[in-house]
């Protein structure tokens, strides 16, 4: 029995845990939130994150610093300050996730131009 194609199929089904976790994880937003708390020296407030991830609405990054939260990825700490202050910062969890999205990243800038010319291409043809 090959153990390995059963468990790299398992993968694919509907019903596997880690496949949640890869859903996660391919929502754009939370690729530049991993991004941008991984290259900052501190902790970011809501309004930082805000301001550095062009394009991103209100609704769509508060939906990642919630699943990040929840999945262990990220940590959110209050402080009982007039009006409140929040601060999101990677656990160690979600620092190993973001040498993942870094290393996205890196191909994505290197492999851009080449992208954006077969797209051009395809996009041509009749």
């Amino acid at each position: 029995m090959d153990t390995d194609s059963d468990d790299a199929g398992r993968f694919y089904a509907k019903e596997c845990p880690s496949r949640t976790v890869v859903d996660v994880l391919a929502n754009k937003w939370v690729l530049y939130v991993l991004g941008i708390l991984d290259g900052s020296p501190r902790p970011l407030r809501f309004t930082e994150l805000r301001r550095r991830i062009d394009g991103v609405t209100q609704k769509s990054l508060t939906q990642a610093l919630r699943n990040l939260e929840r999945d262990g990825l990220l940590s959110r700490t209050v402080y009982p300050t007039i009006p409140p202050r929040v601060e999101y910062a990677l656990t160690d969890l979600g620092a190993e996730a973001s040498v993942l999205t870094t290393r996205i990243a890196d191909w994505s800038r290197v492999n851009a131009p080449r992208i954006l010319a077969a797209r051009s291409a395809h996009d041509g043809k009749p």
